[in-house]
C-alpha cells in the first residue's frame, strides 16, 4: 500500500494486518476469524456503535498521529492581498506617443509617400503635412523654385513653412501627431532646420531619408509636372543632402526598401529618438 506524499504514516508497531492483528499479538487475545465481526478486547466493555455495513461493534482505537498535510497543491498566499500581475510589455515602436516629425530628403527620396503611409498606419490620430503641397496652395503668382531661387520663391517658401508649423502646433495642441516633409539642406540656413524648430517647437524629431543617387534618379523620372526635376538638379540636391552624414541626425538609406518596410524602419528610428533625442 502506498501513501500519499505528506500523509501520516502508521505507527511502527502496527503491522500490515491492521489494528486487530496487533491486538492479538500484544494482548494474547485472538483476532477475529475471517467473516466474523471483531469483539471487544479482554476486560473492556463496549457500547455498540455503528460500524461497517452489516454489523455493530466497538469503534477501533487508533493511535493519534500528526495532522494531515495539505496535498491538493494549495499554496498559502502571503498576507496583504493578491499578488499583483506583472506590467504588460511596452508597445513596440512609437506606440501611442504624440509626436512632431520632420522627414527630410531630396526630391525622389519617397518622403511624401512614406510619411503618408506612416501617418495612416499609426493606432493614434496622426496628420501628414507636405511643404510642397502647402507651397502650391498659391495658384496665381506661384514662384516655382525650379525656375530659379529668388526673393519671391524664398518668401513663399518661408510663408509655407510658417503655415506648416502653425498647422503642426494646432494638431499637437489637440492631441494629434504630425509628420511634415521637406527638402531641408544642411548647408543652407534659409531652408535649414532652424526655421522648422522655431515654428514647430523644440520637440520636433528630424529624420533624413536618403537613398542612393540611382534610386532617386529613377523615382524622379516617374514624376510629372513641376515636381519633376532635371537629372542634373537631382544629382546636385542629392550631393548636398549627403552633408547630413555626420550631423548626428538619424539617416535611413531606403535604397532597397519598399514603402511599407521604410515606414516600419522610420517608426523604429523615431522610437529610439524618443528615448534619446538627437542634438541639433
Amino acid at each position: 500500500m502506498q501513501h500519499a506524499v505528506g500523509a501520516p504514516l502508521p505507527p511502527p508497531h502496527v503491522p500490515r494486518g491492521g489494528p486487530w492483528t496487533d491486538q492479538a499479538q500484544h494482548t494474547g487475545h485472538p483476532g477475529p476469524l475471517p467473516g466474523q465481526p471483531p469483539g471487544p478486547p479482554p476486560g473492556q466493555g463496549s457500547a455498540p456503535v455503528p460500524g461497517p455495513a452489516g454489523w455493530t461493534g466497538p469503534a477501533p482505537q487508533h493511535a493519534p498521529g500528526p495532522p494531515a498535510r495539505e496535498t491538493t497543491g494549495h499554496v498559502q498566499l502571503p498576507p496583504g492581498g493578491p499578488v499583483p500581475l506583472p506590467a504588460p510589455p511596452a508597445e513596440p515602436g512609437t506606440g501611442s506617443a504624440t509626436l512632431a516629425v520632420l522627414l527630410i530628403g531630396p526630391a525622389g527620396a519617397g518622403k511624401t509617400t512614406v510619411a503618408k503611409l506612416w501617418a495612416g498606419r499609426r493606432r493614434v490620430p496622426t496628420a501628414h503635412v507636405s511643404l510642397d503641397d502647402v507651397r502650391e496652395w498659391v495658384c496665381s503668382g506661384f514662384a516655382d523654385p525650379q525656375t530659379g531661387w529668388n526673393d519671391h520663391s524664398e518668401a513663399q517658401y518661408r510663408l509655407a513653412r510658417r503655415t506648416c508649423g502653425f498647422a503642426a502646433r494646432n494638431f499637437l495642441a489637440n492631441g494629434i501627431s504630425c509628420i511634415l516633409d521637406d527638402a531641408v539642406f544642411p548647408d543652407r540656413p534659409v531652408v535649414g532646420l532652424g526655421g522648422w524648430k522655431r515654428h514647430v517647437g523644440p520637440g520636433l524629431l528630424p529624420v533624413v531619408l536618403l537613398p542612393g543617387l540611382e534610386v532617386v534618379l529613377e523615382r524622379n523620372a516617374a514624376r510629372s509636372g513641376n515636381r519633376r526635376l532635371s537629372d542634373e538638379e537631382v544629382a546636385r540636391i542629392h550631393g548636398r543632402m549627403a552633408g547630413w552624414y555626420g550631423s548626428g541626425l538619424p539617416i535611413i538609406d531606403n535604397s532597397t526598401y519598399d514603402v511599407e518596410t521604410t515606414a516600419r524602419v522610420l517608426d523604429d528610428v523615431l522610437a529610439r529618438s524618443i528615448a534619446s533625442p538627437p542634438a541639433w
